[in-house]
């Protein structure tokens, strides 16, 4: 089978529309409108942050010494029924582009489609699953036909909005597939060592400064499309630091080995809202990178970089047409510093019981089924992504009363809630590198019907690997045999509050810590899934707060909803204020 490779395109475009000059390249760098660049981009997601967020985010960035916003477009949230597209709100494509446009900045538009970027499926949209004949990313007549078509939509629109830089607009890069749009330009090609002129091979990682052999011809440039300045996290997992000094020694060793553009991943992380996480990724996204994930400044990673981009920006002229030379800088100088930190500051708790509504979902049972079936139907091509939630149910005949009986589940993942006769019996629940797991309880039966109803769980669908419209989730295989007793307690399902927004103008969280597991609505905005009670390996949740933007509030009377799957006090919850301690 021939896997398709993704490339980027330098699109034949003038910066300022101001003669036929395009965006080429030679040995040393990009040339934009006849001048050679060096350029410092940064990745800054649109749906991972809100409209409010984005003038503040891209002048923060610009402040940093960032010269290009760069992007994914994420199919699935603009697709999610075929042929009805959405570019309300967070989905505004074209006016996170103006945004960076209004401020002066180029651009990097992604397209994809596929995109991985730790996002629910990869960014497809999972209807794609049931075209007949369908293989993801390959030589697959459906899947070209519905990705070109995709992709032609988007393109046209940014033209109709006068956004490439031919048209006076800011896109100078985009990133699409090269067997279907060969406009004669440069293009950029991440991690193949024999791309093809005039293909620009490039590198994606921590340490190209020191992995990249450089591009495979003395006339292409040295391009980093990925610097990654921490890595995503999962539930489980303790967060992943990556320290500015290391960040910017490597980007400097990519400078003098004559590199001319550095993309940083990310930016900004940002939140993947709602369902929008992939498998196992926490709802934050990237908190480390230089502005957080409440878009505020964390240093000292943002002004080390800041400082580096400055000293590099000076020496440009000579960097693109001078010869490098080493010599010695003497013994190694160490200083101290201090910076700015992030603070939580509780601005309103719900610690009355009195104010908190409690609400029990309704466990089902055989009888009150409608879709059945005779072998355990797959999760995901079950619910078609509407939901991570599919109840599996069971009736089972009983010849004896308090009958003993080893309950045995096998899941292919994430999660796993058990009920008999309506009472709770256990639950279990996969990890990141290892999503199948089993369920083992004892069962006491009654004499007659019983009514076994198993919850499955989806913790956000996977965004990479071979043969992704493949993948399966849900049970497996379930057993029942006789063993001995144990007791297991019910819980609620879910609880509501109102409250009214914090006065000021700082971010606010949504500490959950109190909590276990579930998903966390205000005014009907998805806050995404929260896994508290997944703990680390030094006994911590991977995250506690949960951004709550303020566009998302009213002055008085917002609704908080809390699906809740395991147990928690919901009295100790509390929004809290984020901000900076000044030193």
């Amino acid at each position: 089978m021939v896997w398709l490779l993704w490339w980027f395109a330098v699109l034949s475009t003038v910066i300022h529309a101001v003669r036929g000059e395009g965006v080429t390249y030679d040995g040393r760098s990009l040339i934009i409108n006849g001048q050679r660049k060096i350029l410092f981009s940064g990745s800054i997601h649109y749906p991972r942050s809100t409209p409010e967020m984005w003038p503040s985010l891209i002048s923060k960035a610009k402040e940093g010494g960032i010269d290009v916003i760069q992007t994914y477009v994420f199919w699935n949230i603009h697709e999610p029924h075929y042929g009805q597209y959405n570019f309300s709100g967070r989905r505004d494509l074209v006016g996170f582009i103006k945004q960076i446009q209004a401020q002066g900045l180029y651009a990097c538009v992604r397209i994809g489609p596929y995109i991985e970027s730790e996002w629910t499926y990869g960014g497809l949209p999972f209807w794609l699953h049931d075209i007949p004949g369908i293989v993801y990313r390959t030589e697959n007549k459906p899947f070209k036909f519905h990705m070109q078509r995709f992709t032609t939509d988007i393109v046209n629109m940014l033209k109709s909005e006068q956004l490439f830089a031919s048209q006076g607009g800011p896109i100078i890069l985009s990133q699409i597939w090269l067997w279907l749009f060969k406009p004669g330009v440069p293009w950029v090609m991440c991690k193949q060592h024999d791309a093809p002129d005039p293909v620009i091979n490039t590198c994606n990682g921590m340490y190209c400064g020191k992995t990249f052999a450089g591009p495979n011809s003395p006339n292409k440039p040295s391009i980093w499309t990925e610097n990654w300045t921490s890595l995503y996290q999962t539930f489980g997992e303790e967060p992943n630091m990556r320290s500015a000094e290391d960040i910017a020694f490597e980007v400097t060793l990519f400078i003098l080995k004559k590199g001319s553009y550095v993309n940083y991943y990310m930016y900004h992380g940002g939140t993947n809202f709602e369902r929008t996480a992939a498998a196992y990724v926490i709802t934050s996204y990237y908190d480390q990178a230089p502005l957080d994930e409440y878009g505020l400044i964390r240093q000292p990673k943002w002004g080390h970089l800041k400082e580096l981009h400055a000293a590099i920006n000076q020496s440009s002229e000579p960097l693109l047409s001078g010869e490098n030379i080493t010599f010695p800088l003497g013994p190694l100088q160490q200083i101290s510093t201090q910076y700015n930190t992030r603070s939580m500051k509780s601005s309103q708790k719900f610690d009355s019981l009195e104010n908190w509504e409690e609400y029990k979902e309704v466990i089902p049972n055989f009888d009150e089924t409608s879709l059945r079936a005779n072998t355990l139907l797959e999760h995901m091509n079950t619910t078609k992504d509407a939901s991570d939630y599919l109840w599996y149910t069971f009736s089972l005949q009983q010849n004896s009363s308090n009958a003993q009986s080893l309950f045995n589940v096998v899941s292919l993942g994430h999660v796993l809630h058990a009920f008999v006769n309506g009472e709770f019996v256990g639950s279990a629940h996969g990890r990141p590198e290892d999503r199948s797991f089993t369920l083992q309880n004892v069962l006491s039966l009654n004499e007659g019907t019983n009514n076994i109803s198993l919850l499955s769980v989806m913790v956000g669908l996977p965004d990479s690997g071979a043969h992704l419209e493949h993948q399966f989730a849900g049970l497996y295989k379930v057993t029942i045999g006789e063993h001995e007793d144990k007791d297991f307690n019910n819980y609620p399902w879910g609880y509501q509050t109102t409250f009214d927004a914090p006065a000021g103008n700082d971010p606010l969280a949504l500490n959950l810590g109190s909590m276990g597991k579930g998903e966390a609505w205000v005014n009907g905005q998805g806050l995404g899934r929260y896994w508290v009670s997944f703990l680390t390996s030094k006994g911590n949740p991977s995250q506690t707060w949960y951004n709550v933007p303020r566009s998302f509030l009213k002055p008085t009377g917002n609704l908080l909803v809390l699906l809740e799957e395991e147990t928690g006090y919901p009295p100790d919850i509390s929004i809290d204020t984020v901000s900076l301690i000044q030193l």
